[in-house]
């Protein structure tokens, strides 16, 4: 992976997270934080919710990332967006679960308490590929194996 790219991942706070139930996409704003080598990428969601049940019935999931929060507000400098294809890897142990809710908290110390809800479950995306467009045309792909 090239590290312009890891990079920008580790410095996001917030991605889009696309997921699919049927024929319907559904798309949800979520706060993330990744692994030191960026293959893996770390959310929380209720299971009450929408992209849980989702997430339950169909593993594959894009995600967007993208620079405007993180120094993409200069005119001179283009706009990064990131496109990550992965799967959600599922049955995480409860020992993996507290390792996953404690790099959310330090990544994310605002949103602890939201950590803290029992009725939370980590997401944990296995990266599979990864597409970076940056500016209008100059794009990158890349496969990770």
């Amino acid at each position: 992976m090239r590290e312009d790219i890891r990079e920008m991942m580790k410095a996001g706070r917030t991605c889009v997270l696309a997921t699919v139930s049927g024929k319907e996409p559904h798309c949800s704003l979520m706060s993330y934080a990744t692994d030191d080598d960026c293959r893996e990428i770390y959310m929380a969601t209720r299971r009450d919710t929408k992209k849980y049940r989702n997430l339950a019935a169909n593993p594959f999931v894009s995600l967007l990332i993208d620079s405007r929060a993180t120094g993409g507000k200069n005119p001179k400098i283009p706009t990064r967006a990131l496109t990550v294809t992965g799967t959600i890897q599922s049955g995480v142990d409860e020992q993996r679960n507290k390792m996953i809710r404690g790099m959310l908290c330090k990544h994310h110390p605002d949103l602890i308490e939201f950590f803290d809800d029992p009725s939370l479950e980590m997401i944990v995306v296995q990266v599979k590929a990864l597409q970076l467009l940056d500016g209008i045309t100059n794009a990158y792909y890349e496969k990770i194996l």
